[in-house]
């Protein structure tokens, strides 16, 4: 049995108290450890990370540059974690201006092959494709691994099991969870060392292409 406890970090853009963006991530971390506990016999720590609370910290770091301490131990936090789990209300048909703000602190190659669970919250289904057009291209964007099962969560469907037709909300939770529990074990996350040593990156300088070219 493996000792050292895998690190799920959840990142929910709640903005209410309660929160059904909390909710969500605390569901989907919860099916994650469940799946890792019984296929791997792992332990498994999960930090939520509120944005709510980092909020004022963020901005002043946008305009600044300097974070504050709890800003910098949330984003080392997402950076080490095992796995991670990304969630947001929607605003304006796409993920809110909080949860991309802490991304763009993210640098671009942090979470380089890093499991990712998208996930997000609205008041009706119709918002469902901010998953597909907005935050699954960010994750691409920041060469994350992103799990195939996103999570999408109307107010109508907390407390629906879905119909013959359609997965209800507890068995997508279970699926997407079990997804990303299964990346992690598979090691699919490139480890610190090889980004810092540029690994994961083999770069073909511009005049080699050419030549290569040119031979054929």
């Amino acid at each position: 049995m493996h000792t050292e406890a895998l690190k799920i970090v959840a990142v929910s853009a709640g903005l209410s108290q309660p929160s059904s963006t909390r909710l969500l991530a605390d569901r989907l971390a919860a099916a994650a450890r469940e799946r890792l506990t019984t296929d791997q016999d792992r332990p498994v720590e999960i930090r939520v990370i509120e944005l709510r609370d980092l909020a004022v910290d963020i901005a002043n770091h946008l305009v600044t540059g300097f974070p504050s301490p709890a800003l910098d131990e949330a984003i080392e936090a997402a950076a080490e974690a095992d796995g991670l789990i990304a969630v947001s209300p929607v605003f304006t048909a796409s993920y809110s201006g909080l949860f991309k703000s802490f991304f763009d602190l993210i640098g671009n190659t942090t979470l380089t092959g890093k499991p990712v669970l998208i996930a997000a919250t609205g008041g009706t289904a119709r918002h469902s494709l901010v998953l597909e057009h907005a935050m699954r291209p960010l994750f691409a964007y920041l060469r994350a691994t992103v799990v195939p099962t996103s999570v999408y969560a109307a107010s109508e469907d907390w407390g629906s099991s879905g119909d013959e037709y359609t997965e209800g909300l507890p068995s997508r939770i279970r699926r997407a969870g079990g997804e990303l529990a299964g990346m992690i074990a598979g090691g699919r996350a490139v480890s610190g060392a090889s980004r810092a040593l540029g690994l994961d990156d083999a770069v073909v300088p511009f005049e080699q292409q050419l030549a290569d070219l040119r031979l054929d």
